[in-house]
């Protein structure tokens, strides 16, 4: 299975937090799917359960579509659609649309909270989206036929600090984001959090690697170790912002945090040495080994709940 596909199922396992966000994951699926206007939507994918997600989003905004499966010899094709007259306008409804406009533009009237946001790119990257095997490089990729809605992706994208940028390829429009740090960030925001941490894991075992190998011809078993330490201490920090509890750490413990998260692949010993004043090497680890302490203590996230649709 490729790593745009884990992505992908990881996503489809998470549902709006919110009607809204709900809507804004529906909107997703005409935006980027095959077709949106006064026919109705259509979305071909050749993953079911993508399909069966967008009929779900739909159904929790009272909008009925169904799911068929097409046989061809590459392989089923299965195909999302509202056809129905009374469920199509409802949806035009719900988006603001008439149907018959000359180009779909993305109506930010739909964004009610910052979760429609991440609804909406995360279920455009089901939609039309790849990634590269983070064994090979950093990229995320969102493709369209439509040259406008691909410029207002991009600025969605902008808003959000992920850095995107834009071209065309063989007659398709792509926004693409390859910065590893940002990728890692736009792959929390789409809902794929374990994908991220796998990003993560690879950039800073890759930026011990390279940074140790520039110092020493240290054994391979003492970079293992250290790769393991920075990405145990990374996970804790995460888990810590994400939870809100960072800022309410100790003022060196922050400071500490800060430094790890800015020079992800330096070792203990150079990274100690750029706190001001300098501390020891030693000093660092127990601050390292009291942020993983913190984490740890942190409740457990509640389990979703589930979908009965």
């Amino acid at each position: 299975m490729s790593f745009a596909q884990d992505i992908k199922n990881e996503i489809v396992r998470r549902r709006p937090a919110r009607p809204c966000c709900a809507a804004a994951a529906a909107y997703a699926v005409a935006c980027f799917g095959k077709y949106f206007d006064a026919r109705g939507v259509v979305l071909q994918t050749e993953s079911e359960p993508i399909a069966d997600h967008a009929r779900r989003v739909y159904q929790r905004c009272g909008i009925r579509g169904t799911v068929t499966r097409r046989e061809r010899p590459a392989g089923p094709v299965f195909e999302f659609a509202v056809k129905d007259a009374a469920e199509v306008q409802k949806l035009l409804d719900l988006f603001g649309h008439t149907g018959s406009e000359p180009a779909i533009l993305i109506n930010p009237a739909l964004f009610k909270c910052q979760g429609c946001a991440q609804a909406f790119v995360g279920t455009a990257f089901l939609c039309c989206g790849t990634a590269s095997d983070p064994e090979k490089g950093y990229s995320i990729e969102f493709s369209s036929g439509r040259s406008q809605l691909s410029r207002q992706l991009e600025a969605l994208l902008a808003e959000n600090n992920f850095g995107p940028h834009r071209t065309r390829r063989r007659g398709v429009n792509v926004v693409y984001v390859k910065a590893g740090d940002q990728l890692e960030d736009l792959l929390t925001f789409m809902g794929a959090g374990v994908a991220a941490m796998q990003v993560m894991d690879r950039r800073v075992y890759r930026g011990v690697r390279n940074q140790t190998n520039r110092l020493s011809n240290c054994e391979t078993a003492n970079l293992g170790k250290s790769v393991q330490a920075a990405v145990q201490v990374q996970r804790a920090i995460r888990a810590l912002e994400s939870a809100g509890a960072l800022d309410t750490l100790p003022a060196p413990l922050r400071q500490a945090a800060r430094l790890r998260m800015q020079y992800p692949g330096l070792p203990l010993g150079e990274l100690a040495q750029k706190f001001d004043p300098p501390i020891s090497k030693a000093g660092l680890s127990h601050r390292f080994k009291r942020i993983q302490q913190a984490a740890g203590r942190l409740p457990r996230p509640a389990a979703e709940e589930t979908d009965h649709a």
